[in-house]
């Protein structure tokens, strides 16, 4: 168990856009940093991160937090997995204390397919480093193919002696459980043999560089034997969602803003060896959809290198229209014939490779376009089709000017009207979206699935009183719209001193609102101007920090929301950056929030007067039935003065409000 001292420390070591950057590319808009939300599919970034507040929110899935939360949602670590990582990340030492047996099993269960893949990582590289067979065998092929012992050690090359049972035998001797040896693949199902023998080993790690899975390539010249089999798919390992090479290269694909996809294991060692280290492999299969978002969080560009076969290139090109759904730049380079980026970036060197695949590539569109032309030279039946075949791909490009100016090449290029090629594209368009609302249509209402693994601790589960209107989006209804406004200066100024009063923001908004804690129509801003108005009275500030780490889920969620918000009005950089006009006469609008609470807390108590107003109508229209004179007389007194303080409101605020 980590100590709260040590939460504390690590928490506030932490800078929220240095871990995001781990996974997701970001770039700086304003104050805060955005990029594609790594927990939807999307094709406009709406990932927000604010490095003042030390949060992230999504506004298009919803999800928001802290950096523990962060990685705890995308990495599926346990509330302790994300503070160590974020230790190690931060060089800040963990003494834990005594952890009880039940919660040592729950973290050995969780940590136990990764432990495995590790120890049989260090076995892999002992037998390749430390064996006479290893040397002679695996070393020998790895040097053969120019790879140095440190590029060898960074990817986790190993070998996987012929040996029947060495591996099984040793991390059973070594205290691994059986059933894990089995589930991650490095034993058959009966538990008696390894899985991978007489094999150069390649280690595929995560995103986050830990071990999920291993490949093996056979050192047996028998054509019957497989060239290279794989881990089984596991919790830690699904093959449609892992890029080889992933891990090392997503700082360069960052910094370069391109990715190079290639096909093998080799084809990225030697690349990233000779120090072009954006470089990722699909390991010989199409690409899904899981891989090119994975891409697409760190880039738009992609360039794949092939072999120069045209026989290969022609079937490889008809998976990438995915690649165009999710609105990458794709870009195809040929080699030269009979060559891989292996053996060519060896035979011409790093410089004269790169100088290369810069000068030949080529538009995937465009390139496919005149390579499927060439086929149909003199034939008008097959080219009406191959010229469908190219709209189909065109079809599945989201931006509608990026469509436009391929439609507009195609045009020249396949002498075509570009008016027809428009409108057979839109009736490709329109055929998806029906097709895509029909199978919309038919999918079952998701269940919930929630993880225990991570929620943190003491977090008790939502109160059904206040945890529906909590999760409400859109326009809010009567005075919801006001109480969220308070809320939300609780939330973001709560603590902020006002110059002119020596007072906190959320002992003037608390002590305006007093008398109206008790009648707000929202269950949980009311429960939070409560609670604001109890730490107040204890001598407690109300904190970002006290809502963030709220123990009700709705409440930090909420938080958080408010929090990644924008303010009310915002200043643009560019009129000091370049127009050397900065703001003289008055602090900038985020710390305008004075101003911004007096007419927040008047709209607050117009629509409650306005509520108060209609009560009393109500009850004039009951006296005057039931012929209680002197109630009426006193109603009627209590309406004048109700409307005497609306009409002063209402002037103080420019607010009409019809009735």
């Amino acid at each position: 168990m980590i100590p709260a001292n040590t939460v504390r420390d690590i928490m506030d070591a932490v800078r929220i856009e240095e871990v995001v950057e781990e996974f997701v590319n970001l770039r700086r808009r304003g104050v805060n940093m955005i990029g594609l939300c790594p927990f939807h599919n999307e094709k406009t970034p709406s990932f927000n991160v604010n490095p003042t507040r030390n949060i992230f929110k999504c506004f298009g899935c919803g999800k928001g937090g802290d950096a523990v939360t962060f990685l705890i949602e995308h990495e599926k670590f346990t509330y302790p997995e994300a503070l160590r990582w974020l230790a190690r990340k931060y060089n800040i030492e963990i003494e834990e204390v005594e952890r009880t047996p039940e919660q040592v099993a729950e973290q050995q269960l969780t940590d136990s397919l990764y432990i495995v893949n590790d120890f049989a990582l260090q076995h892999f590289q002992t037998q390749l480093f430390d064996t006479d067979e290893g040397k002679s065998i695996a070393l020998a092929y790895f040097k053969q193919r120019g790879l140095r012992e440190d590029t060898i050690r960074t990817f986790g090359l190993g070998y996987a002696p012929s040996l029947h049972d060495l591996l099984l035998q040793r991390a059973k001797a070594a205290g691994h459980s059986l059933e894990l040896i089995k589930k991650v693949g490095l034993c058959n199902q009966e538990g008696t043999r390894d899985f991978f023998r007489g094999r150069v080993m390649f280690a595929i790690h995560n995103l986050s560089g830990k071990v999920a899975a291993f490949a093996g390539r056979t050192m047996s010249s028998d054509k019957k034997v497989p060239k290279y089999i794989n881990s089984p798919e596991t919790e830690i390992y699904v093959k449609n969602k892992i890029l080889y090479g992933a891990y090392q290269a997503k700082k360069a694909i960052r910094q370069l803003d391109e990715c190079i996809l290639v096909e093998g294991y080799t084809d990225v060692l030697s690349l990233f060896q000779s120090g072009i280290e954006n470089v990722v492999a699909s390991s010989g299969t199409a690409l899904t959809e899981g891989q090119l978002q994975l891409i697409k969080r760190n880039t738009e560009n992609l360039k794949i290198l092939y072999d120069g076969d045209p026989a290969g290139v022609k079937a490889a090109l008809r998976g990438l229209d995915l690649a165009l759904e999710q609105g990458l730049n794709v870009k195809v380079v040929l080699l030269p014939e009979g060559e891989d980026p292996d053996s060519y970036i060896q035979k011409v060197g790093s410089t004269a490779f790169g100088e290369y695949i810069d000068r030949e590539a080529r538009d995937f569109i465009l390139f496919k376009t005149g390579l499927l032309m060439e086929e149909a030279k003199g034939d008008p039946i097959k080219k009406a089709g191959l010229i469908k075949d190219i709209l189909g791909s065109i079809a599945r490009i989201p931006d509608p000017i990026k469509r436009g100016v391929y439609l507009k090449e195609c045009s020249s290029l396949l002498d075509v009207s570009e008016e027809v090629l428009h409108v057979e594209t839109n009736k490709l368009i329109a055929g998806a979206l029906r097709k895509k609302a029909d199978r919309d249509a038919r999918q079952p209402q998701a269940a919930s699935d929630s993880r225990t693994g991570s929620i943190r601790p003491d977090v008790p589960m939502p109160d059904p009183e206040i945890s529906k209107p909590a999760r409400e989006e859109g326009p809010k209804r009567g005075d919801e719209f006001q109480e969220r406004d308070i809320i939300r200066l609780l939330v973001q100024f709560g603590n902020q001193m006002l110059s002119d009063e020596n007072i906190t923001l959320a002992e003037l908004v608390v002590a305006d609102i007093e008398e109206s804690l008790d009648s707000f129509d929202n269950p949980l801003y009311s429960r939070i101007a409560q609670e604001c108005h109890s730490r107040l009275l204890a001598g407690q500030p109300v904190t970002p920090e006290f809502f963030l780490e709220h123990n009700l889920k709705e409440v930090r969620d909420l938080a958080i929301t408010l929090l990644a918000e924008p303010t009310r009005w915002n200043y643009s950089p560019n009129w000091e950056a370049m127009k050397d006009l900065p703001l003289q006469n008055q602090p900038m609008p985020e710390f305008n929030f004075s101003s911004d609470a007096q007419k927040s807390l008047n709209l607050f108590k117009l629509r409650k007067i306005v509520k108060i107003l209609d009560l009393n109508k109500e009850r004039i229209r009951a006296a005057e039935q039931s012929g209680k004179l002197e109630e009426l007389a006193r109603l009627h007194k209590v309406h004048i003065k109700l409307q005497e303080v609306f009409k002063e409101i209402s002037k103080r605020t420019g607010t009409i409000i019809l009735r």
